[in-house]
C-alpha cells in the first residue's frame, strides 16, 4: 500500500459509510481500479478507518449523542442483533464477501427497493423538511418570570423501536446491502421520519463500528507494524474529515431527494460492476 492509497480508500470510506449506497461496493470499484493486491494489512486497513467516520458522528452531534444512561441502554439494545449475527455467521459472511456477483445483484435489488419504499414512506420523507433541529420550551427562572428557550430536539425511541431498528441492522451484514440503508429503513418502518431515522442510524453506527473495527485491529494485530501504522493514522484522519463532509451533506440531500436518489445510484453502480466482470475485469474483493 501506499500513501495515496491510503488517502483515495479513506475518502471513499467518508463519503459512503453513512450513506445507503454500500461502502463495499464502493471499495470493490476502488481497489479494482487501482490493482489493490490482497494482503492481511489491507483487510484490517478498510475496516479501520471506520474509525475516523464513527468519529465524525461523535464530534458533528457530540450534544444528542452524549445524553442519558437510557438512550445508551437502548443503543446496545439496537446493536446486540448484528453483534450476535455477526459473530455466528462470521464464516459465511466473508464468503458471500468474496462474491462480487453476490455484491452486485445485492447493490441492484436494494436500489430497487430504495425506490419502492420511497413511495411508501413519502408522507415521512415530506415531513423531514419541516421538521427543525430545535424546539421552543417554555420555562420560569427564578423569580418566576416565564421565558422560552430553544432546546435541541433530542431523538426518542423505545426499546421495542431500538430492539426493531437493530434486526434491520442485520440485513447489512449482507454484502452490497448497506447497513445505512437497512437502518434508515427499519427505523422509518418504526415511525420515525427520514431526517431523523438518519440521525439514529449515524447513532447506532459507533457501537456497531467500533466493535468491527476494534475486532478486525485485534485479529490483524501482527501486521499492524512499522509504517502501516502510518497508513492507519491517515486514512482514519482523512475518513474522519471526509466523513464530516458527507454527513453534512448527506442529511440535506436525503430530507430533499428522499430514498429513490440513491436507490438509482445503486442500480447504476451495481450495473456498472456486472458489465466489467462480463467485458472480463479481473475485479475481486480483497477482504
Amino acid at each position: 500500500m501506499t500513501t495515496a492509497e491510503a488517502v483515495i480508500l479513506a475518502i471513499v470510506e467518508g463519503l459512503t459509510e453513512f450513506l445507503p449506497v454500500s461502502s463495499t461496493g464502493h471499495m470493490i470499484l476502488t481497489e479494482a481500479l487501482l490493482h489493490m493486491q490482497g494482503s492481511e494489512f489491507l483487510k484490517a486497513f478498510t475496516v479501520s478507518i471506520q474509525f475516523g467516520a464513527i468519529a465524525a458522528v461523535v464530534v458533528l452531534y457530540w450534544r444528542r449523542f452524549f445524553q442519558t444512561i437510557d438512550f445508551y441502554l437502548k443503543l446496545f439494545v439496537a446493536f446486540l442483533p448484528i453483534a450476535v449475527l455477526g459473530l455466528l455467521l462470521k464464516d459465511s459472511i466473508e464468503s458471500l464477501l468474496e462474491n462480487v456477483v453476490v455484491v452486485s445483484v445485492a447493490l441492484i435489488v436494494g436500489g430497487v427497493i430504495l425506490i419502492f419504499l420511497d413511495k411508501i414512506f413519502h408522507h415521512q420523507i415530506e415531513e423531514a423538511i419541516d421538521d427543525p433541529d430545535y424546539v421552543s420550551v417554555k420555562k420560569i427562572d427564578e423569580f418566576g418570570v416565564e421565558y422560552v428557550q430553544d432546546e435541541l430536539r433530542q431523538i426518542k425511541i423505545s426499546w421495542k423501536q431500538a430492539f426493531i431498528v437493530g434486526c434491520f441492522q442485520c440485513m447489512g451484514l449482507v454484502p452490497g446491502v448497506s447497513r445505512a440503508a437497512a437502518t434508515i429503513v427499519g427505523a422509518m418502518q418504526q415511525g420515525f421520519n427520514i431526517k431523523r431515522a438518519s440521525e439514529f442510524s449515524f447513532f447506532l453506527a459507533v457501537p456497531t463500528i467500533f466493535a468491527a473495527s476494534a475486532y478486525s485491529l485485534w485479529g490483524h494485530r501482527t501486521v499492524i507494524t512499522g509504517t502501516n501504522i502510518e497508513y492507519l493514522i491517515i486514512g482514519n484522519v482523512v475518513s474522519f474529515i471526509v466523513g464530516m463532509i458527507a454527513i453534512r451533506f448527506f442529511i440535506e440531500l436525503i430530507t430533499r431527494l428522499g430514498l429513490r436518489f440513491f436507490g438509482y445510484y445503486r442500480i447504476a453502480l451495481g450495473v456498472i460492476i456486472l458489465i466489467l466482470l462480463a467485458l472480463g475485469y479481473d475485479i475481486k474483493i480483497n477482504h
